[in-house]
């Protein structure tokens, strides 16, 4: 029997499956990883020891604890978050920390300059949509303007899942996917580097090879074997973005389904069967083809309620730490009780900038609305229906401005596990939200992209089979009514507060 592998390294957490040919997990793994902050608005990954290292491991550790031969492994998929960028050497070394997705805004002077020297009409018809923290071209300018160093021994510039790609096979490939995050550098109508418009960002040599996220790149070198246990000559797909894979791992392949990702931010693909003109989003194509997406983001979701509970619940932690109950479980208990609206107090969650619709770095976190009568458990009701209005705010630019049909919504991510944050994700929205069935994510993505480029499956319709819902989330129509109203406040404190958030 074949096995297939996948291996996906996300924010705060690098995951791994192997999986057989009916896509029954038969390993899992998992490896920590620190998110670095070095200054406000900056974001990294050390891609040496993080990126590589952790996929290095957690390979390892698949093969031994499956007791699989490496042999046996009959392809390996990968993806990394996307939106980033780490600069390389020649021998395909990091030369740099990596710079990370819309969470980074250190490129802001760099999106102010775009729009003076190409114009804003002429700026936003180049990157296919409003310029944004996420948008990798003006972090390769950053690069070039401020680690000039760096910038003269890059031999490329390369996303996450093309330097693991690339640290695996010797090969540097992107998947179309992920090439749109780098517009205008490239020319998807052809798949090449756009030569007209490279030259003030960096030399064409300088990118990597546009292809599908499931062709197969290259096989396992000598030297990569030797580190991460797998047999040389071990096919590996192109690989793609975190959010992309994950769609996948929930059977989003169909137009009019939506995954809402909630893990330390919230990440959306909604899939269309056409080219949605909409700047304020990332529409573009998807890892299916003849299938289109539109992608968004917020900058925070689980690393604002991880804030909330190094702040808040400091006691709590020292609890779990004495071998008591997680914090975290401690915190959903109390938020529990809180009725819809939080009795008035209402979250801003842009607690570092905001990506998509307001596509703005200097957005500001508020709680709004404070009161003697609230409590710590108040305030993070507040925040998790927070986040459950900038997710509403997504589906209603899709369904009501652009008529576009919902017709599945799939959370997943590791907000999945705090039943509060559904609930309010769907009394919000009012509408049902569904769990998947495999919840593992990403890497279980990765792994069956591995499955069908590896013959397991014939095509997409059959692998759609095999990927089915589990829970069903109702929505409170009562409590929806009430954040309907609270809805007004919350749109409008960003609304009057926007000029004074920017003066901070």
């Amino acid at each position: 029997m074949k096995y297939f592998m996948g291996i996906d390294v996300g924010t705060n957490e690098t995951k791994g499956v192997l999986i057989d040919q009916t896509c029954a997990i038969v390993a899992f793994a998992s490896r920590g990883h620190e998110l670095l902050n070095p200054r406000p608005g900056f974001f990294e990954h050390d891609a040496e020891a993080t990126w590589w290292g952790d996929f290095c491991a957690v390979s390892r550790q698949l093969l031994q604890e499956s007791g699989v031969s490496a042999a046996d492994v009959g392809c390996v998929g990968l993806s990394a978050l996307g939106c980033d960028c780490v600069p390389v050497d020649a021998e395909g070394t990091a030369l740099c920390n990596a710079i990370l997705y819309g969470v980074d805004s250190r490129s802001h002077k760099e999106i102010e300059w775009l729009y003076d020297y190409y114009g804003r009409e002429e700026a936003e018809r180049l990157y296919g949509h409003e310029l944004c923290s996420s948008d990798i071209a003006p972090k390769i300018l950053w690069v070039k303007n401020n680690l000039p160093q760096v910038y003269a021994k890059t031999a490329k510039f390369l996303t996450g899942s093309s330097y693991l790609c690339a640290k695996l096979t010797g090969e540097y490939t992107i998947d179309r996917y992920l090439a749109e995050d780098f517009a205008p550098l490239y020319d998807l109508k052809r798949d090449t580097v756009d030569e007209e418009h490279c030259g003030l960002y960096c030399r064409p040599d300088q990118l990597a090879r546009v292809m599908n996220a499931t062709d197969v790149a290259g096989t396992v070198t000598a030297k990569a074997a030797a580190q991460t246990g797998l047999a040389q000559g071990t096919p590996v797909l192109v690989g793609t973005g975190d959010s992309g894979a994950e769609a996948i791992s929930t059977g989003v392949f169909r137009p009019g389904d939506i995954m809402v990702q909630m893990g330390s931010s919230c990440y959306f693909v909604y899939l269309t069967d056409h080219l949605l003109n909409e700047p304020r989003l990332w529409p573009g194509t998807f890892i299916i083809p003849g299938v289109y997406s539109v992608c968004a983001g917020t900058n925070t979701a689980g690393t604002l309620t991880r804030w909330m509970r190094d702040e808040f619940y400091k006691d709590a932690l020292a609890a779990e730490a004495a071998g008591g109950e997680n914090a975290y479980t401690a915190m959903v208990r109390e938020a529990a009780a809180i009725p819809a609206g939080s009795e008035g107090l209402v979250c801003l969650p842009y607690f570092a900038g905001e990506r998509t619709p307001l596509n703005d770095p200097f957005a500001k976190g508020v709680f709004f609305g404070l009161s003697v009568k609230h409590t710590r458990a108040h305030m993070v009701k507040a925040g998790l229906e927070g986040i459950a209005y900038t997710i509403a705010a997504h589906l209603d630019l899709l369904e009501k401005e652009h008529g576009e049909p919902l017709r599945r919504i799939m959370a997943v991510g590791g907000g999945t596990k705090n039943p509060v944050w559904l609930q309010a994700v769907a009394d919000v929205t009012g509408r049902q939200i569904c769990t998947a069935k495999v919840t593992v994510g990403a890497a279980f993505g990765d792994a069956i992209m591995a499955a069908l480029a590896g013959g397991a499956y014939a095509d997409w319709d059959e692998l759609a089979k095999v990927i089915t819902a589990d829970r069903v989330i109702c929505p409170d129509m009562q409590a929806h009514a009430v954040y309907e109203k609270q809805r007004v406040v919350f749109n409008e404190l960003y609304a009057r507060n926007r000029d004074l958030m920017k003066s901070l």
